[in-house]
């Protein structure tokens, strides 16, 4: 009976002493104590700055140009039934949480009888279109402190779209006029294939005007005069 015992245990710490040995010889040949970058590394992909911005979005006064005014009026009033809540935009109409806009376009910022935040009144300025547009986008981020909780509009189109509402609503503030930038050199072929650029186009006539008078011109009888 003992000696049985004793080859189990035998075989127990043989067993041990060749899992221990495969352990030693696995860690050598594959550097698990010592982990190495691979020689040729794989794709790496780059996250995204946090913080970064995209694209930027078009500037107001293309915004509030990109549709004919009467269409812009019509979609901002869709997106002012988000204001309904705590505005009113009729004429005389109610002041509720906050005032009544009838006319605001073009106003000095918290003017009125309604009683505005410190913040918002410290602003100063009038509610033009840029303005107007930085107060729907972030109120918060335009007047830290304000009383005003909504969110706000990301997009330059619903801005510029219930401005345009607002304004059809006692102000009439002159819509600015877009002007679309200059292409510059080298966008949309601006200055390819110019006259006098190597590699460019040649105009004959200014070609044939840039010959030399005194330039030998081939004669009757195959020789050359020259004037």
């Amino acid at each position: 009976m003992t000696d049985n015992k004793n080859t189990i245990f035998g075989w127990i710490l043989f067993s041990g002493i060749i899992a221990l040995g495969l352990s030693i010889v696995s860690g050598k040949v594959f550097h698990a104590d010592n982990p190495e970058a691979p020689e040729k590394p794989g794709l790496f992909i780059e996250a995204a700055e946090e913080g970064a911005s995209g694209p930027g979005e078009m500037s107001v006064e293309e915004a509030l140009n990109t549709l004919p005014q009467a269409d812009l009026v019509a979609a901002g009033e869709s997106v002012f039934a988000k204001c309904t809540a705590c505005h009113t935009i009729e004429q005389g109409g109610a002041t509720g949480i906050g005032p009544n806009l009838y006319g605001v376009m073009g106003k000095a910022i918290a003017s009125g009888s309604f009683a505005y935040s410190g913040a918002l009144a410290d602003k100063g300025g009038n509610w033009d279109w840029n303005a107007m547009s930085e107060w729907l986008k972030n109120p918060k981020a335009f007047a830290n402190g304000t009383k005003m909780s909504f969110a706000g509009l990301s997009k330059i189109e619903d801005r510029a779209a219930v401005m345009m509402f607002m304004n059809s609503y006692g102000s009439n503030l002159a819509v600015p006029e877009y002007v679309a930038p200059e292409p510059t050199e080298g966008e949309d072929g601006a200055t390819d294939g110019e006259a006098g650029v190597e590699g460019g186009s040649i105009d004959p006539v200014e070609a044939s005007e840039a010959m030399d008078m005194a330039q030998p011109v081939p004669s009757q009888g195959g020789g050359t005069t020259t004037n």
